[in-house]
């Protein structure tokens, strides 16, 4: 596993990507961030997504005029969000929808994103990018500018097709665009133990990519349904949840796997036994 934090004054650009819907992409954005802020870490979400549901779950219900999709055009300046303090966002708009076609003729469309983030980075200790569910201009773009990509998908036999082609789009970026992308994490969602169908597809997903599978499972949990249309992250919705439980060690594990530490003590997400 590569080391997100190997430069210590720079944030890492994380693409959090999948391109089948429904794996829990934008859930694991939005937690991940949380969760890494709560730590104490200064987070910037950025919301590629032209259905804009990350915008939406964090309760931007109506896009301002700096929105990811006026930037890229170069028709806003960058003035992301605050969610909280430290966590900051850049929403995302249905506009974003066509910025495929508008800028396929532009010279060096695939690092426009690389462009208005780098700037950033000094600013924050990770950007997270909730990639759009394909592999079109805008994913490209998000990886092109990312050192790292984490890859949610769920424990089914058709996901693990779509995680082959996943890695190789990873693997030709890097050879062709983007020398330092690498593989962050496969975090294996919606997950039920008591499935053997789940249980089998996690040994094979492990034995294919062992060093890549996430130690976190994310459990099937109902609180983290629910906590977007709250406008809220898991953690602040229901902090005893399972979903909270295990997306704070995922974002423990990320921390102590790639050699930071946490600047506010204890435990993420780690709280009683009462689950929701």
């Amino acid at each position: 596993m590569s080391n997100m934090g190997k430069h210590s004054n720079t944030g890492e650009v994380v693409s959090i990507t999948n391109h089948k819907g429904g794996v829990g992409k934008t859930t694991t954005a939005i937690n991940i961030g949380a969760g890494l802020n709560m730590a104490g870490k200064n987070i910037l979400l950025v919301d590629l997504d032209p259905q804009a549901n990350l915008s939406q779950s964090m309760g931007i219900m109506e896009p301002p005029e700096a929105n990811i999709y006026r930037i890229i055009r170069g028709e806003a300046p960058v003035t992301p969000v605050v969610i909280l303090p430290g966590l900051d966002l850049i929403p995302s708009t249905l506009d974003l929808s066509g910025a495929e076609i508008e800028l396929s003729g532009e010279i060096g469309r695939e690092y426009i994103l690389r462009e208005i983030l780098e700037p950033l980075r000094g600013r924050y200790d990770y950007i997270l990018i909730d990639c759009p569910p394909s592999l079109g201009l805008l994913t490209v773009n998000a990886l092109t500018a990312s050192q790292e990509v984490i890859i949610p998908i769920q424990a089914h036999y058709l996901a693990l097709h779509g995680l082959g082609k996943l890695t190789e789009v990873v693997e030709k970026i890097r050879r062709k665009l983007n020398p330092d992308l690498k593989i962050g994490g496969i975090l294996l969602t919606q997950y039920d133990s008591r499935k053997i169908l789940n249980r089998d597809v996690e040994t094979t997903i492990r034995g294919q990519f062992p060093e890549e599978v996430f130690n976190t499972k994310i459990r099937d949990n109902i609180a983290l349904a629910e906590a977007p249309t709250q406008g809220m992250d898991v953690f602040r919705y229901s902090p005893k949840s399972y979903g909270a439980q295990d997306y704070g060690a995922l974002c423990g594990e990320i921390l102590t796997r790639n050699g930071h530490q946490r600047s506010k003590p204890g435990n993420i997400g780690k709280h009683s036994n009462n689950q929701k």
